[in-house]
């Protein structure tokens, strides 16, 4: 998960692998500028894990457009990580990262032996009377990081490194929450995709929690076919459909029905939202979180509307392309923060794992 990074003249080529497409995004030197940005839709036989029609999405992707150079910075997938908050004695140095290192080996449901495992650390807190370093563990399987290099050579691209999503996302949005005073800050970045839903708390650019959450784009379609006694693929493209057009064009009963399947799961992502800020609020007292940003692929002004009211915190629709120009792209915005995230490492190194 530690890359080399030379400047060039332009940024790598950011490469997000999801479970419904994978999008490639490249920026100038300057961090200003959009160079090309492309999507290929994977389809639904396709599991992100094969490596040779995942690959062959990534080249399809590049085929005719504007994309320079084949560096790349590619990203592993929440379910491929195992992340926790974990408190260890206070250290620094060598000291931490045996302690670090210790408690990985208890923790991780796969053989330290077999991982990769990093940490950031978050700050000290108190537990009892004692202070504690609160650090975020990060591991993930040696074969996985194999077959994702895997991915790149056959791609015809050369990696420069490998990046975990929650610190794409703070390096994305870092270029636009870079004043003084955003610095002071604690916002959780919610990433709702097709699979996987990333929770980051951070002050400023310094991650302080890290929780991936169990509903997702996936669980939001599977709601509304029970619901609607409908097959899942019929479901998946009325939703869709739906949420695509715009608010007075939208049929007022099919957008009753899908509101009311979704009830259940929203819910849910509402009570695992709300733990995530509690236990950032006993674990850092003193440090309020000041507001939420929803992006991904999921992230609608509807539902950005309904956590901010369900949170009780402002809530913003992420665009991570907002301090970029031109900014012209495919899809919803909000899908493009981990890529653009991945594509300025090297350009912008907060959050360097």
């Amino acid at each position: 998960m530690v890359g080399f990074l030379k400047r060039t003249r332009t940024s790598p080529i950011g490469v997000h692998i999801g479970s419904h497409s994978v999008k490639l995004i490249q920026f100038d030197a300057s961090g200003t500028d959009v160079i090309d940005a492309a999507r290929w839709d994977l389809s639904e036989e396709i599991e992100p894990n094969q490596v040779g029609p995942v690959a062959e999405a990534v080249t399809r992707a590049r085929e005719g457009r504007g994309f320079r150079g084949r560096r790349a910075v590619l990203c592993l997938r929440g379910r491929d990580l195992f992340i926790q908050n974990v408190r260890v004695n206070q250290a620094s140095g060598d000291e931490l990262q045996r302690i670090v290192q210790h408690e990985a080996a208890s923790r991780l449901p796969f053989p330290s032996q077999e991982a990769e495992i990093r940490f950031v650390e978050a700050a000290d807190v108190r537990q009892g009377t004692a202070a504690r370093r609160e650090v975020i563990l990060l591991a993930c399987r040696r074969t996985i990081i194999k077959r994702l290099l895997d991915v790149a050579e056959q791609s015809g691209l050369s990696p420069v490194a490998i990046d975990v999503e929650p610190g794409a996302l703070l390096r994305c949005y870092a270029k636009q929450y870079r004043r003084d005073d955003d610095q002071q800050q604690q916002r959780m970045f919610v990433h709702l995709g097709g699979s996987t839903t990333a929770v980051v708390i951070a002050r400023g650019t310094r991650a302080m929690f890290v929780k991936y959450i169990d509903c997702t784009g996936r669980h939001l379609d599977a709601a509304v076919a029970r619901y609607l006694k409908m097959p899942l693929p019929d479901a998946i493209a009325l939703r869709r459909h739906n949420g695509d057009r715009r608010a007075g064009q939208r049929d007022p009963e099919v957008t009753r029905s899908i509101t009311e399947a979704l009830r259940p799961s929203l819910d849910q992502l509402a009570g695992e939202l709300s733990m995530c800020v509690r236990y950032y609020s006993v674990t850092f007292r003193g440090q309020p979180i000041s507001q939420v940003v929803l992006s991904g692929g999921e992230a609608s002004e509807a539902l950005q509307e309904w956590i901010g009211a369900r949170l009780g915190l402002p809530c913003e629709l992420g665009n991570p392309l907002r301090s970029f120009h031109p900014a012209t792209t495919v899809g919803r915005i909000g899908q493009w923060d981990v890529a653009a995230g991945l594509a300025l490492k090297g350009l912008n190194q907060e959050f360097a794992v």
